[in-house]
């Protein structure tokens, strides 16, 4: 590990991870909280039309992977509130209108499409300089607005007709949140793809619950599990050759499995030893 560390992509790679686990799991936390753990998906498979476009247009596919993914979570948010179309049916139409959008263009670009299989299914190796500095200013922004406005996102997730009879700005906090949910998905396509997104921002969020379910309690255990999850995974797939964004969910999802038992285990082992007293 440590000659590893002599190496700049590996140190690019590493800072990513640790930037991207502190803001998916301040995300995750907020959608897992508003039970839109299923907008992770739609928003995520719908950044592959933008990704297709771009590709198709000779520009940059992430700058619209990020338009599409702005303009699908306002979408799936404005039918849902405006037109009373249940949530988990608007996130399906715009999944499946945003694979079918990607699948369209990248057929249609001459030649072969290039990166693409990072971009679903992720290449932490390639990240940059600048993807570093992108991140950074993002999750920077994202943590100012928290340290803003924690209490008003905090009562919005849990419950936002309370938040509309208290004169909280409900709007305003989902609108910003909804966008800032979208530009996640859109940073951490280039660490685990499209294909594993999700993973990043629930499995973290359901390890936390395990040991506490206080909003400021669940995303700051998501942090360290999903930086202990991510580091791991990266430092493993330096001696097996396994994308590094494959070995990052199955440390993930070992740390809730983990969690799991273990909360079962000392449980168990709780009532034994209070049967025993009593």
């Amino acid at each position: 590990m440590g000659e590893l560390l002599g190496y700049s992509f590996f140190l690019n790679a590493l800072c990513g991870v640790l930037i991207i686990a502190v803001a998916a799991a301040m995300v995750g936390t907020y959608i897992v909280a508003r039970r839109l753990v299923a907008i992770s998906g739609g928003v995520t498979h719908a950044c592959f039309g933008g990704l297709g476009l771009g590709y198709y247009l000779g520009i940059s596919p992430i700058a619209m992977a990020g338009v599409f993914a702005v303009v699908s979570s306002l979408g799936v948010e404005w039918l849902s509130s405006r037109h009373r179309v249940r949530e988990d049916s608007a996130i399906a139409v715009v999944w499946s209108l945003g694979m079918a959008a990607g699948v369209l263009f990248v057929f249609l670009t001459p030649g072969y499409v290039p990166e693409l299989n990072s971009f679903l299914f992720g290449n932490i190796l390639n990240i940059s300089s600048g993807d570093l500095w992108m991140f950074g200013i993002y999750t920077v922004l994202l943590g100012g607005f928290f340290a803003w406005k924690y209490r008003e996102i905090v009562t919005c997730a849990f419950d936002r007709d309370f938040a509309k009879v208290a004169g909280l700005p409900v709007r305003f906090i989902t609108v910003t949140m909804t966008v800032m949910v979208a530009l996640c998905i859109v940073l951490t396509i280039r660490l685990v793809g499209v294909m594993l997104l999700m993973s990043m921002l629930s499995l973290p969020q359901m390890t936390a619950e395990v040991f506490t379910r206080r909003f400021g309690g669940m995303m700051w255990v998501s942090v360290l599990v999903s930086a202990a999850g991510s580091v791991g995974g990266l430092a493993l797939s330096a001696y097996v050759d396994v994308p590094c964004s494959a070995l990052i969910v199955i440390m993930l999802a070992a740390m809730f499995i983990g969690a799991r038992c273990g909360k079962w285990g000392f449980e168990k082992f709780s009532r034994r030893i209070r049967g025993v007293r009593e």
